[in-house]
């Protein structure tokens, strides 16, 4: 049990014996430590339907509250409780972290089968910077998940079906190179798809050539469809090279392709339950009129008047559009892999798409938690979308490169007598953990300016700076002449800095578990900067290996709980740490 939890039931008892509370009794922590550790407005909530004086009944539940040997209580402002944990709690509830693999986390999942639905890049073409968030929000969501007790399917949902591939079939065919193809086959299907996209602007007659391609592979054409998997495959390959280095994995790999054998009797079965209805020659989904317009995803407004803007499950030409296959998926993931929640880490652009897809979905009785994970866009330092000098998307693996450099020159230049090798390696830690680190320091919905002067220094809001922190933590056991057990050692606090270093451990196992309320990484990465923070300001205002027993014992028990609780924070945002910097 947390110490906000503790508080949180000896309140609950000692407000059901005064009253009983309409809604659960809660208690947050203190937005400044100055008023205390933890407070609760429950007397301010609660005191005009009791019709007393909101600090009245404060001061009746004080009264009625049992704090001994876990904080001490006092009232603030007109009825607020504040509660400061007293030093000897802290130094208990320290102590049982360092035997709790958890580190105080609970497994809050409770075995509920979560699928996220991340990255979703097309095939045959690389993945950009804009992938850079799908991923690395997604694999955190995911991490940290699991690490709850949540059963969770990461399922990337590959665009491997569509119009492109009549060009990239009839580029394969004419324009193939089999070398090229072998040592970068991202490289050169796109290659060939640009050719061949090049030469239909002069050659009219060519678009008809792969039209016919596509038709063909729509119509299973076995060599066509041969060379489309080839395709897939190759992307793959290519696409775990990236994820390798990201260390991002995924349960499933189901594309497009996999429901198009699900689409027409999808639209027949909205069809035949008035769901969908034909429009034009159409199929679409209108509104139901059962929400006012304002909330309605197929209602938009226009000259101050409100007009249909449904759904299209079917083309007036036969053909399906991304709501026909996103609602194909959709029934998938709850028909047969019976899923609790479905969390889709796409771009804020597609709000509405998600909107009407969710809508629909109920409509039609598919039943699950689905919600729409958005996130803003990578500006450049002219805060516009990221692009190349020549106006291109800009390809994740070059961002990840250019990371890795600039880590080993700056690991060269502080380091010069490292082994080269050794580096090597270092540097694509911190790299890479460089990059991830920017993005989920960052509110998800919010843009963000790409700066790797920022992301890359050592000091500051950054990956190196907790990875530097934690190989410092570390050096500290490497200078010990014994092997340290922390299973033995009691904490005793000492001093402010040592007693604001355990009131931020006691707090690891409180925060990870609201990372998935408002699915919000940056706040685990804005806990580990103050957990560093607040290590540094022990480490400079308390001697550890010169200390006199037994606080030498109780400061480095505190250095290895710190150690791996940074370490294991870092681990969810999915950033490894190095041995040495």
């Amino acid at each position: 049990m947390t110490l906000l939890e503790e508080l949180e039931v000896r309140l609950a008892i000692a407000v059901g014996k005064i009253f009983e509370p309409s809604a659960p009794v809660q208690v947050t922590s203190a937005a400044d430590l100055r008023f205390g550790d933890y407070q609760s407005n429950v007397a301010m909530i609660h005191a005009k339907s009791l019709k007393q004086a909101p600090r009245a009944l404060a001061e009746s539940i004080i009264a009625q509250m049992d704090v001994s040997g876990l904080a001490t209580a006092e009232i603030a402002g007109p009825g607020f409780l504040n509660f400061r944990i007293t030093p000897e709690a802290y130094a208990r509830k320290t102590t049982s972290l360092l035997a709790d693999e958890r580190l105080g986390v609970p497994a809050s999942g409770d075995g509920r089968r979560v699928i996220i639905d991340f990255s979703g890049p097309n095939v045959a073409k690389p993945m950009h910077v804009g992938h850079i968030r799908s991923t690395i929000i997604g694999d955190s969501l995911a991490r940290v998940a699991r690490f709850l007790g949540y059963r969770v399917i990461a399922d990337n949902h590959l665009g491997d079906w569509g119009t492109q591939f009549g060009m990239i079939l009839h580029g394969w065919k004419n324009l193939l190179d089999r070398d090229a193809l072998a040592a970068n086959p991202i490289a050169e299907l796109v290659r060939i798809y640009r050719e061949v996209n090049a030469a239909i602007k002069g050659d009219p007659l060519l678009l008809d050539q792969c039209k016919a391609e596509l038709v063909k592979l729509q119509a299973g054409d076995v060599e066509n469809v041969e060379i489309w998997q080839q395709c897939i495959e190759h992307s793959k390959a290519g696409l775990n090279q990236i994820y390798d280095r990201l260390d991002v994995r995924f349960d499933d790999w189901l594309g497009e392709s996999f429901y198009n054998d699900r689409l027409a009797p999808l639209v027949d079965d909205m069809l035949a339950r008035n769901i969908a209805r034909e429009s034009n020659g159409a199929v679409c989904i209108f509104s139901d009129g059962k929400m006012p317009p304002e909330q309605d995803p197929f209602m938009v407004q226009r000259d101050q008047a409100w007009h249909d803007n449904p759904a299209i499950i079917r083309k007036a030409d036969g053909g399906f559009l991304y709501a026909t296959t996103d609602l194909a998926t959709l029934e998938y993931r709850i028909d047969e892999l019976q899923a609790d929640e479905i969390w889709y880490v796409v771009g804020v652009p597609q709000q509405l798409h998600f909107r009407q897809i969710f809508a629909a979905a109920e409509r039609w009785g598919k039943k699950a938690h689905c919600t729409h994970v958005g996130f803003g866009s990578i500006l450049g330092d002219d805060r516009k979308l990221m692009k190349t000098r020549s106006g291109e998307n800009v390809q994740l693996v070059d961002v990840l490169e250019e990371a890795v450099q600039r880590a080993a020159a700056t690991l060269a230049e502080k380091n010069p007598q490292m082994p080269a090798e050794q580096r090597a390696a270092i540097a694509e830690i911190v790299g890479i953990g460089s990059v991830k680190f920017a993005e989920l320091s960052q509110n998800r919905l919010t843009d963000y300016v790409f700066s790797w002067d920022r992301m890359l220094a050592l000091q500051g809001d950054t990956a190196p700076y907790l990875q530097y922190s934690h190989v410092r933590i570390r050096s500290i056991f490497r200078k010990l002449n014994e092997a340290f057990d922390s299973s033995t050692a009691q904490l005793h606090l000492g001093t402010e800095q040592e007693l604001h270093l355990a009131r931020l451990l006691a707090r690891f196992g409180e925060l990870v578990p609201t990372v998935l309320e408002d699915f919000r990484p940056n706040l685990l990465a804005n806990y580990v900067l103050e957990l560093a923070r607040a290590f540094h300001a022990f480490f400079e205002a308390c001697p550890v290996l010169k200390a006199e027993e037994p606080t030498r014992s109780s400061r480095l028990a505190l250095c290895e709980l710190t150690s791996r609780t940074l370490e294991k924070g870092l681990d969810l945002l999915g950033i490894h740490v190095p041995e040495a910097m």
